[in-house]
């Protein structure tokens, strides 16, 4: 019993990294989309809504530092690890053939989910994208590490080739700094519903190519592959020099859009190939913080409630991220609470907080209570019925 209960203590622990990862970025994720929903305040630069005091500014500032197109990579770098991780479990099992069967399937899953969310919900999708994403990518869940680093820098020098580019003519084709809010106030839940099913199978192929993650996914599973979570502390040089490195890179590409239309105007062809270093450099922040979590795996010791508060959110990550659209939509947009007309810069953010202690709360009492997370219980059902 002894032993048991010694094995359950140590995978615990070399699990802390990837779920302190999922749980944190189910909070960056929020800050990200909650903006989208600000739809009575004028466009400011790109995503982001005009700040009209200086705490909004500086709200704005971080946004653009911190969070901004590095979620996303963070997100899919967790994907591709946790890919790596299935694939080699399941190889172990029942060999390479019904791993590649069962991603196969849990792909499908997540587009469907993701379709359901965004076409029903009325979320942002994420689910459809990485879930393409794996499709597209399984061949190279059987390549060595030398191959899944060739395939990072070929996918990297594509997007480095085009995205600048692309970004620069959609600015100007906007003919503003600012991509204006979809939503007017006066949405239906009904009429709205109507216009996202039809835009279903659109959304995901306009992510992939405006915003990229195949490098962020292959990154994934080259860190899977070396089991950098599961075993961070055989990696220590790494981990510090990918965060290092990472994040410098990530902020030294966010610079040049913090400082457009406070100190800088530039033509809107430069504004627009601007943002495109951002999302470029945001491959390096995903990195950055993935490799942050895994140093934290190791040098904390003493994890308390909060940290305990945040792996169990990480640890049911499919559940608490659709739980996180569904209450943005519905306390957000037009067709509930319609908060969105009345939100500031800092109000949106304090209310993202908010909803996110309050969730984390409950993963929390759940992880007391040995409660799986519905969703990630659902999925295993559909993916593993029908195996003996």
């Amino acid at each position: 019993m002894t032993d048991l209960e010694a094995g359950k203590m140590v995978q615990k622990k070399r699990a802390l990294s990837l779920d302190l990862a999922r749980g944190s970025m189910l909070f960056l994720i929020i800050l990200s989309h909650i903006p989208l929903f600000l739809y009575t305040i004028e466009p400011g630069v790109i995503t982001k809504v005009a700040a009209s005091t200086p705490l909004d500014h500086f709200l704005n500032f971080l946004m653009e530092i911190i969070v901004d197109n590095r979620a996303r990579p963070l997100f899919a770098i967790l994907f591709g690890y946790g890919l790596v991780m299935i694939y080699r479990k399941q190889s172990e099992r029942k060999g390479t053939a019904e791993a590649k069967r069962i991603i196969k399937k849990r792909c499908w899953y997540l587009i469907l989910f993701g379709a359901v969310l965004a076409g029903i919900a009325g979320g942002q999708d994420i689910l459809m994208t990485y879930g393409i994403a794996g499709l597209l990518l399984i061949s190279s869940l059987k390549k060595n590490n030398k191959k899944i680093k060739k395939y990072v820098l070929i996918s990297t020098i594509i997007c480095i080739l085009y995205i600048p580019f692309l970004w620069g003519g959609i600015i100007v084709e906007n003919q503003a700094y600012g991509l204006p809010v979809e939503l007017t106030g006066q949405e239906t839940y009904v009429n709205t519903m109507l216009e996202r099913l039809v835009s279903i199978p659109i959304i995901p192929l306009l992510t992939h190519i405006a915003f990229p993650v195949i490098p962020s996914v292959l990154m994934g599973i080259w860190l899977g592959n070396i089991n950098v979570f599961i075993k961070p502390q055989n990696h220590i040089k790494l981990l510090k020099q990918l965060t290092i490195g990472g994040l410098s890179l990530s902020l030294a590409g966010a610079i040049p859009l913090v400082l457009i239309n406070d100190v800088w105007f530039p033509d809107l062809f430069t504004a627009g190939f601007v943002y495109g270093i951002h999302i470029l450099t945001g491959f390096a922040g995903g990195v950055g913080y993935a490799a942050l979590f895994g140093l934290l795996g190791v040098t904390i010791k003493n994890r308390g409630v909060i940290l305990d508060a945040i792996a169990a959110m990480g640890k049911r990550s499919l559940t608490f991220f659709v739980i996180h659209e569904v209450l943005t939509v519905i306390l957000l947009s037009p067709i509930a609470f319609h908060l969105g007309a009345s939100l500031t810069v800092t109000t949106s953010v304090l209310l993202g907080i908010i909803m996110w202690m309050f969730t984390l709360s409950i993963a929390y009492l759940m992880e007391r209570q040995q409660v799986e997370g519905p969703l990630e219980k659902y999925m295993r059902y559909l993916v593993y019925k029908k195996q003996g």
